[in-house]
């Protein structure tokens, strides 16, 4: 086993994170920021630290997991949490108040927006109670501290920071009425002796997981939730995993952009597995141009494959340091090796700009891209469904990801992409 293959299995081991899912760049980083960090030389002397560090250990995971969530990301998830929460207290009658669980819940602005919504619906602080899991003690501790950043408000709607948090001298803090509706504990949503993986709660978030593992680790993942969620309950999931869900054994509720499940009980799950995609039919009309605009041909030989389009400029959205000429050169390279259709060296460039700026949705769309043309599409999906973790609305990722789920039979997954591509096209033009 090569050095680095040694860490992707202990990543593996500890919390299910397929390599695959994130790509090796990004964990290589990491363990040269630790190697560096620990002032270490080579890769066998930090192998020797990790070994006997639980310290260290830990510190390898919070390197590679990095926290991006926001208060009331995905909006319409908490507006429905809302209304069904009110409604799920009528049924109760007040014989017990509602139980919601957030696994992961980073560093808490989750947990506490599922407080803040719950409060904004009308009910009272003694009808709820908010837990909250993660991986990360030093997450944890942020969350548990409640004072928070600019970041960690985006949007125009913001009126909830008004209600809620008071200005301090290093961002805003959240009131205690809010804090106090939460629990925070660290845990593993694959260790089997969670405490809470035994209860079951009315609703359970649980977001951009599931797509960072294995098949076998999500369908272990799912088991758990499935345990942790009331048989009458919903399970928010993020917006790329609706179609691993829906194999499963679970069905949308039909609220639109809520990204809540139920189980469905007329049916036994579909069997989960990838499988190579075959020719598939033309794409719908696309939506508008965006950064990293490349054409897939229709079929899937690589012999009838054409150039891609050219490179759009890159905005600050999607080059996360603005003025970054490097990273904005590294992107037109891509561009420029896929049209010329030098597709390892082509993905060996998205690696490079992986390994030096953070991660943004263009590359890891063209990663999947490429990788299609290779006739990779297990790994096609894993790179979609990443560009779609960071930018929900990625037209062009979810045409493309569309595309290989009806390839594969899976007409439902298929529908609900083409579907938010369409909300979003109309959505984009409603506030041009």
């Amino acid at each position: 086993m090569s050095s680095d293959a040694r860490f992707f299995a202990f990543l593996k081991d500890r919390i299910g994170l397929d390599v695959a899912s994130v790509g090796e760049a990004i964990i290589e980083r990491a363990v040269r920021q630790r190697c560096t960090t620990s002032r270490l030389d080579g890769h066998d002397a930090y192998w020797q630290l990790l070994q006997r560090s639980p310290d260290e250990q830990q510190a390898l995971i919070e390197a590679v997991i990095v926290p991006e969530t926001w208060f009331f990301r995905y909006p319409e998830s908490f507006a429905t949490l809302g209304k069904l929460a009110s409604a799920r207290l009528e049924q109760l009658g007040g014989v017990r108040p509602l139980r919601i669980l957030s696994l992961p819940c980073s560093t808490g602005e989750e947990p506490y927006s599922i407080a803040m919504a719950l409060f904004d619906a009308g009910l009272q602080a003694a009808q709820f109670k908010v837990e909250a899991i993660d991986i990360s003690p030093l997450s944890i501790q942020r969350a548990r501290r409640g004072v928070y950043g600019k970041n960690s408000f985006r949007g125009e709607r913001l009126t909830f920071r008004e209600r809620y948090f008071d200005p301090v001298e290093d961002g805003f803090r959240l009131q205690d009425r809010v804090r106090e509706q939460v629990v925070f504990q660290p845990g593993n949503l694959l260790d089997p002796t969670l405490l809470v993986a035994q209860s079951a709660y009315d609703f359970v978030f649980c977001r951009n997981l599931l797509i960072y593992f294995d098949v076998d680790t999500q369908r272990q993942g799912f088991e758990a939730l499935k345990r942790m969620t009331r048989d009458d309950g919903v399970l928010f999931i993020g917006p790329a995993e609706g179609s691993l869900l829906g194999r499963m054994g679970m069905v949308s509720i039909g609220i639109a952009q809520s990204f809540a499940f139920r189980r469905r009980d007329d049916a036994s799950p579909e069997p989960l597995a990838i499988v190579a995609a075959p020719a598939r039919p033309p794409l719908p009309a696309e939506p508008p141009a965006r950064v990293a605009r490349p054409v897939m041909p229709a079929a899937r030989s690589q012999s009838t494959l054409k150039p891609f389009a050219p490179l759009s400029p890159a905005r600050p959205a999607d080059v996360q340091s603005p003025g970054n000429s490097e990273a904005a050169a590294l992107l037109g390279s891509i561009a420029a090796l896929a049209n010329e259709g030098r597709t390892a060296e082509a993905k060996a460039a998205c690696e490079q700009y992986l390994r030096r700026h953070e991660p943004i949705a263009a590359v890891f769309y063209w990663q999947g891209l490429l990788s299609e043309v290779t006739g990779e599409a297990a790994a096609a999906q894993r790179f979609y469904r990443k560009a779609l973790y960071l930018q929900p609305q990625h037209p062009e990722a979810l045409a493309q990801l569309a595309a290989l789920l009806a390839a594969q039979g899976d007409s439902a997954g298929a529908r609900r992409l083409q579907e938010r591509a369409a909300r979003g096209v109309n959505k984009e033009g409603h506030n041009r």
